[in-house]
């Protein structure tokens, strides 16, 4: 039996459906991007991506209102959807995946705790997110992020 990665699925995935695609990453800083092009060929689907580590880039560059990042913080619910939702308008990908959290190892609140993250999904259909809660230092939140954020595009491209 062959196990596929992630990367490997979305790559069929986006090609079958004629989908291209562009990431927004904060706490991943990029990560999600570079597995996402280690594989042959991801040129034909994959556009780009916008690191937003700042909220001045965010807001910028992504067009997240100012407004919700002043009620909602910058890990939110409604700021990983306006990030997704952003990049698709900043690239004119059809698809966007957009990742915001807390690393670590400092950052964290008890509301927010290091390794929290949310990942937004914006698919041709409709905007999705989820929340998610990592444990491990900087690099073990950061891969997490990056391996949870492809499988809930799989998940959400599926269900599409």
């Amino acid at each position: 039996m062959v196990i596929r990665l992630p990367e490997e699925r979305i790559h069929e995935l986006c090609v079958l459906r004629s989908w291209n695609m562009a990431v927004a990453e904060s706490c991943t800083a990029g990560l999600l991007g570079a597995r996402l092009t280690s594989v042959p060929g991801s040129s034909v689907y994959f556009l780009g991506g916008i690191i937003a580590y700042s909220n001045d880039l965010k807001k910028c560059l992504l067009h997240v209102p100012a407004g919700l990042m002043d009620s909602q913080g910058a890990v939110s619910e409604a700021v990983a959807e306006a990030m997704a939702q952003g990049v698709i308008a900043a690239t004119g990908s059809h698809c966007g995946i957009s990742v915001t959290g807390v690393a670590g190892p400092d950052g964290g609140t008890l509301e927010k705790p290091v390794g929290t993250v949310w990942v937004g999904i914006a698919l041709p259909s409709g905007t999705t997110s989820r929340l998610f809660t990592f444990s491990g230092d900087r690099a073990a939140v950061r891969e997490q992020a990056a391996q949870a954020a492809m499988e809930l595009f799989l998940e959400a491209a599926k269900a599409d």
